[in-house]
């Protein structure tokens, strides 16, 4: 007799055509195959989407609008319980909207008897101290809280929460593969005839000073090796207008010696988007997607910190920021450049094991989820 599947709702910030987002959300449904999988138990998962039509085209899964609070309210009476994760969701950087709508999700869900799960959340900065009661009274209800790094583990407990009830994991989406892949190996280094520099950035800064000294370490490090400078918007469409505007500026100077540039605007799917990742010889990352994408594939990489995020990303894999958007070189960043280039190999070796044993972590909140449904039957 086969057991009846098990439904369980996922909020997040999905259907936004934020590639890093996407990535958590294939990361999780991924992992929670393989754990239920494991156990012989079926998941059904259901994504709370701004674009529902979309995100059950892209994952194969049913989707209902995270607006329209009947479908939602539905959703969840139907469900067995829901997580909420991963990603920045409890920030209130972005707005004072965005606390208030995924405890909503997840009070909701409490109120109507359903176990409720926090899925390697990275929490903060929570500038409004009037939000912390309100993460506390939630948080204490949930059956499980995992985050993505110490310092959010840290907020969580001047909050008042329970240091025993808080599990520190990695980004869900360093345990993300490619659909042919059966382990956890990353793609060699690019064939091709140019090194390939993968370039991820964002607006930040109002006066795109970060991005003008970008502009000048890559010509600066094209002068010293003939680069294919290639471009990977993680966010539509203002990461691609980010890109084209450094590509502007450096285009001319690139070509004239010897170089190359050229954009990636169609890889929707995130394990597109690791693809492309997975064949650059080194990465500059300002989006923190890019960066996990780069270190679960073994990419070389350089970050510039726009946000502790990265740099609590960057310290987990034994690694520094090459500078901060306010304060950026442009010398520094085309030697970064070079030097990974010329010493890949080593940079490779050197964080093998402690990639793998982050890969490794990054399941765990999964396996947690997957079985408490199998114990409770």
């Amino acid at each position: 007799m086969v057991a009846t599947p098990k439904k369980i709702v996922i909020s997040g910030y999905y259907g936004f055509s934020n590639s890093g987002d996407e990535a958590v959300l294939q990361s999780i449904l991924i992992a929670l195959q393989k754990q239920s999988q494991a156990l012989g138990i079926s998941i059904e998962p259901i994504v709370l989407s701004i674009d529902p039509e979309w995100t059950s085209a892209t994952y194969g899964v049913k989707s209902v609008h995270r607006m329209k609070l009947v479908e939602v309210r539905q959703a969840i009476y139907e469900s067995a319980g829901l997580i909420s994760g991963g990603g920045s969701l409890l920030q209130d950087v972005t707005g004072s909207k965005t606390i208030p709508y995924y405890l909503g999700i997840l009070k909701l869900a409490q109120w109507m008897g359903r176990p409720t799960f926090i899925y390697a959340q990275g929490i903060g900065p929570v500038n409004r101290k009037l939000f912390h009661p309100l993460i506390k009274s939630v948080f204490r209800k949930c059956n499980y809280i995992s985050v993505r790094d110490e310092q959010s583990r840290e907020l969580l407990l001047s909050m008042g929460l329970e240091q025993k009830n808080i599990e520190v994991v990695p980004d869900p989406v360093l345990g993300l593969s490619l659909p042919e892949e059966t382990g956890s190996a990353g793609q060699p280094p690019s064939s091709g005839v140019l090194p390939v520099v993968g370039i991820s950035v964002r607006y930040w800064e109002q006066d795109r000073k970060e991005l003008d000294a970008l502009v000048q370490g890559l010509i600066k490090a094209n002068l010293d090796k003939p680069l294919h400078l290639r471009f990977l918007p993680f966010h539509f469409p203002t990461d691609n207008e980010a890109s084209r505007y450094v590509m502007e500026r450096l285009e001319e100077s690139i070509t004239e010696h010897g170089g190359q540039v050229s954009i990636c605007e169609d890889a929707i799917h995130p394990q597109q988007m690791l693809r492309e990742v997975g064949v650059c010889d080194v990465l500059i990352g300002m989006r923190l997607h890019s960066l996990i994408y780069a270190a679960g594939r073994r990419v070389p990489l350089i970050g510039i910190s726009y946000d502790p995020k990265i740099d609590h990303f960057l310290e987990r894999i034994q690694c520094h920021p090459v500078g901060a958007t306010n304060a950026l070189d442009a010398e520094h960043v085309a030697a970064e450049i070079v030097h990974l280039l010329n010493t890949g190999q080593e940079w490779r070796t050197e964080r093998k094991d402690v990639i793998s044993k982050l890969i490794q972590e990054a399941g765990a909140p999964a396996r947690q989820i997957v079985e408490y449904f199998h114990h409770k039957g």
